[in-house]
This record gives structure tokens, C-alpha cells and sequence, in this order.
């Protein structure tokens, strides 16, 4: 009797999380016993970010379904508007491909519209990076929603499994597979410098800096002041060539693109920036530069393995794990200057050199791939809460 492969449906809705589901559907796509099923959302749809839903085709996935759900506004009430239209979309997609596990991963809206559709429809949910704590951005919440939303879980750390279990989640159900964005780094075949600088259209200098700032969601208002307490940091630096890349659609990400291009206009032979560089040209550029700058979660995911230091700024990424080689600064020019100047200072020499990177040194879309593949699905949608006993957690 021939089976029928195992529909497994992945929904990506921005730059950053495409790049680290890239090897995870790889694996899916090429395993017999699979069926890959792609659904395509949020940000991959509209042309001010880059219309990146083309670079997936390029890649050679098969979009089978395009969700359409931001607005022309990046403010609470446009977001939570987008969340609805997003609700409706997947309500039709899922119900249309009736997978047998949809895969999430992160924090971010589309991706709980997402969820609560797959909730809806009986359908059991995987979610990738939960457990984590970014105490400064409204994501938290979206997490730890989605954590209650998923039927299994594929975690970057033992602290993030024991975290979600601690949520009431089945341990079995728990899986801690270490970070898949590093897969990228050791699969993919990185630009060197000369290729690196014709795909960018842009010469490096003899020190250079990566810089990724999104608005901090939980605090209204401060897009603009912190970044440009960054941009004055970086002007007392003016031998350094900077590549930026512009703010997520979080509230208020319009303003942060703005004041980049101004800044552009400003130094146009020193300063270059790129709606969505790909993973490619990303992590190429974490090759060489002397460090990533902002408040992006790929500070303290990526940059480490790549043996360079992460200015972490402000409280957007607070609570998570990280390497020694993220230093931790406050919003302000003063602090931010002081962080660069330790940079080329040579103190951190030897913190790099011996680093530990607590997100693992790759192989995780291979170990999701597997659990995909082999779960057992009966009654997996009726979870029952796991309770841990008082006295182990106190």
C-alpha cells in the first residue's frame, strides 16, 4: 500500500525568517517522505520591503499560497488591522492545503495570525525559537502565545526547553535543536571580499560596521530619538564605512527608514543601505565587518559564530541568551561611542578567540526535519498541561 508523504506547511512572512527556515525547507523539500507546502506572507508581499517573495521563487521553492495582509501603515492600529486580514487569508490557505503540521517560527504578527488559523482548522502547529525573552518588543507576548498555540517545539538552548516546559508544555513534545540560522552559516558558500563588494555595489574600508535597528515595540515613540542617538554615535567615526538594512514592519519602522536615508544622502561614498541584503549577502557581510551594530536578533544568533562583537542596544533584545562577545549598551550617543571604541580597542581580543557560542554550532533544520518526519500525530491536538511540581521551582 504506497503512503502518502507528510504534508508539512511552512509559513515565512519576512526577510530574516526566511533565511533561517532556508536549509529547514531544503531538507523538507528534498526527503521523499515529505511534501512541502509553502505558504508566503507579510512582508515578502510589498514592494516597500523589497518584494522579497521573488528571491524565494528564485531559490526554487514553489509558493503555493500568498497571504496579503499589511496595510500602508506601520502604526498599533494598522498592525493589529493587518493581524485580522492576515486571520482571514490563512483561514482560506490552510483549509485550501489541509496540511499535517504547520511550522512557524519567531515572534512576529503574521506569524500568530498565522497560528490561530491552524488552531481553528485542527491543525496540529510546530513553533521554532520559542522560550526565548526579548523583554523590550511586544514579541514576547507573541511567543509565548504561540508556545501555548504548538503541539511541538523545537527550541536554540536547554534554558529556552526547560522555559517552555515551564510554560506547561509536554516535555517529550520539546525538542532543543540549537539555532537554524547557523546552518546558514557553515551550508552556504560566503562571498569573499571582492565578490562581497560587487554584490553590494559598495567598497569597504579598512574598518566597517554592519547596523540593524527595529523599533522597540513596547516603548512608544522612541524610534527616532534612539536612532538617532546611534547616528550620532557613528558620526564621531568618520573613516568607517557602514552598511545598513532597514527596520522590520513594526510600529513605527517608517520612521527608522527615513532617518537612513537622510543619513545616506549625507555620506553617500561611506554609507550604503538595502531593504533585504538575503542570506547570502547578510552573512557575507558578517564576514567582513568588524562588527554588527542594533538591536537585531542575528547581533546575538549569528555575529558570534562569526567571531565578532555585537553592540546590543537598548532593551529590544534583553533577556536573551548571548555570547561574550555582545556588549550591552544603553540608547544613547555616549554609551554607543564608548561600545565602538572598545571595538577597535584590541580588548576583546582574547573574549573572541576563546568564544562560546550558547546557540549550538549548527544542524538544526536537519534534527527538525527528522522530528517532522517521524512524530506521531495521533491526539497530538490534545494537549494537557504539564505541571511542575512547587518545590522544584523554587
Amino acid at each position: 500500500m504506497t503512503v502518502e508523504p507528510r504534508k508539512i506547511c511552512v509559513v515565512t512572512g519576512s526577510r530574516a525568517e526566511y533565511g533561517l527556515l532556508y536549509w529547514l525547507l531544503k531538507e523538507i523539500l528534498a526527503d521523499p517522505d515529505l511534501e512541502l507546502q509553502l505558504v508566503v506572507t507579510g512582508m515578502h508581499l510589498s514592494p516597500e520591503f523589497g518584494l522579497t517573495w521573488q528571491q524565494i521563487a528564485a531559490d526554487g521553492f514553489t509558493i503555493d499560497r500568498k497571504v496579503e495582509m499589511l496595510l500602508s501603515s506601520d502604526t498599533p492600529v494598522g498592525i493589529t488591522k493587518a493581524m485580522g486580514l492576515g486571520l482571514i487569508g490563512f483561514a482560506d490557505a490552510l483549509d485550501d492545503l489541509r496540511p499535517d503540521i504547520v511550522v512557524v517560527l519567531g515572534d512576529r504578527f503574521e506569524i500568530f495570525a498565522a497560528a490561530q488559523a491552524a488552531m481553528n482548522l485542527r491543525l496540529p502547529l510546530a513553533h521554532i525559537h520559542g522560550g526565548e525573552l526579548t523583554e523590550g518588543a511586544v514579541d514576547d507576548a507573541i511567543r509565548h502565545a504561540l508556545t501555548k498555540l504548538a503541539h511541538l517545539h523545537f527550541t536554540a538552548t536547554e534554558v529556552y526547553r526547560q522555559r517552555v516546559i515551564q510554560l506547561g508544555e509536554l516535555p517529550e513534545r520539546v525538542f532543543n535543536v540549537g539555532a537554524p540560522g547557523l546552518d546558514n552559516i557553515f551550508r552556504l558558500p560566503l562571498l569573499d571580499r571582492e565578490a562581497f563588494e560587487r554584490a553590494i555595489e559598495f567598497k569597504l574600508a579598512v574598518r566597517n560596521l554592519l547596523v540593524t535597528f527595529h523599533p522597540v515595540t513596547l516603548e512608544a515613540a522612541t524610534a527616532a530619538d534612539q536612532f538617532c542617538q546611534l547616528l550620532s554615535a557613528l558620526d564621531q567615526f568618520e573613516d568607517v564605512h557602514i552598511i545598513f538594512t532597514y527596520s522590520n514592519a513594526d510600529a513605527d519602522g517608517r520612521i527608522i527608514a527615513r532617518l537612513i536615508d537622510e543619513y545616506r544622502a549625507r555620506y553617500p561614498e561611506r554609507v550604503t543601505a538595502f531593504l533585504s541584503l538575503g542570506s547570502l549577502r547578510y552573512l557575507s557581510a558578517m564576514r567582513h565587518v568588524d562588527a554588527v551594530v542594533g538591536n537585531s536578533s542575528s547581533g546575538l544568533l549569528e555575529a558570534p559564530a562569526f567571531n565578532i562583537p555585537t553592540i546590543d542596544i537598548g532593551d529590544r533584545q534583553r533577556g536573551r541568551l548571548h555570547a561574550a562577545s555582545v556588549l550591552h549598551c544603553q540608547p544613547h550617543s555616549f554609551a554607543i561611542k564608548t561600545a565602538l571604541e572598545k571595538v577597535w580597542s584590541g580588548e576583546l581580543s582574547s573574549t573572541l578567540a576563546n568564544l562560546v557560542h550558547p546557540y549550538g554550532t549548527g544542524g538544526a533544520s536537519v534534527a527538525i526535519k527528522g522530528i517532522l518526519k517521524d512524530a506521531k500525530l495521533t491526539n497530538v491536538l490534545k494537549k494537557r498541561f504539564y505541571d511542575i511540581p512547587f518545590n522544584q521551582l523554587l
